[in-house]
């Protein structure tokens, strides 16, 4: 029998340390690979970025207020079990994020070599954020929307990863070059294509998993 506690966060063990897990790989594949190849993001990140070049606003007030926003949409088609599970998800990846940033980069710098950059960088992304999603969770604004439009649209979370970090990436021809975008959208293409295949592996869609286990 699960313990409150697991039942208070709407998890269990096995869903913990998957979340847990897959945050784990997320974060080091930023570390590594995004940060240091200078690979765009789409999604939330991607939209704080063309705000800060674009509008001028501040990231850390525009930042917050998009992923507040994600968040209250997640809990309003999700539900608190959603809710919770992407908490779970923010702080463990807030954490090894943090922990892999003062350790510093232990792959070799791949600026150089944005293609690669570009397909590694996607399997990290695809892997870890295909791990949470499946598990009900969401690590960061980005996921939370692309579940709430999978839940509204009835699509596959690949799907609904590529249209928004698409619809950024777009945006981000304003004051990025075309040439070095490509390599984003290539990362974005894997990273979707992963997290689909980990989606239908799991025989689950991302969009039935809290009804199912609420």
């Amino acid at each position: 029998m699960e313990s409150k506690g697991w039942r208070a966060l709407g998890l269990n063990p096995k869903t913990f340390l998957r979340i847990v897990l897959g945050t784990c790989i997320m974060s080091f594949g930023m570390v590594n690979i995004h940060g240091p190849s200078k690979i765009t993001e789409g999604g939330v990140l991607g939209m704080v970025l063309f705000c800060q070049n674009v509008l001028g606003w501040d990231p850390a007030i525009v930042s917050p207020l998009l992923d507040i926003a994600c968040y209250a949409l997640g809990l309003k088609l999700m539900g608190r079990v959603f809710l919770k599970r992407a908490l779970v998800a923010s702080f463990s990846f807030a954490f090894f994020y943090k922990i892999f940033s003062l350790i510093g980069p232990i792959l070799p710098n791949l600026y150089n070599y944005p293609l690669i950059a570009s397909v590694v960088g996607g399997i990290f992304i695809g892997i870890g954020c295909g791990m949470v999603v499946i598990s009900g969770g969401a690590a960061g604004g980005d996921d939370a929307l692309a579940m709430v439009i999978s839940k509204k649209m009835k699509w596959p979370m690949s799907r609904s990863y590529l249209t928004t970090d698409f619809v950024v990436l777009l945006l981000s021809l304003a004051y990025i070059a075309p040439r070095r975008l490509v390599f984003s959208l290539l990362t974005t293409l894997v990273s979707s294509f992963l997290i689909g295949q980990l989606e239908i592996k799991s025989g689950k869609p991302a969009h039935e998993i809290e009804i199912e286990e609420k």
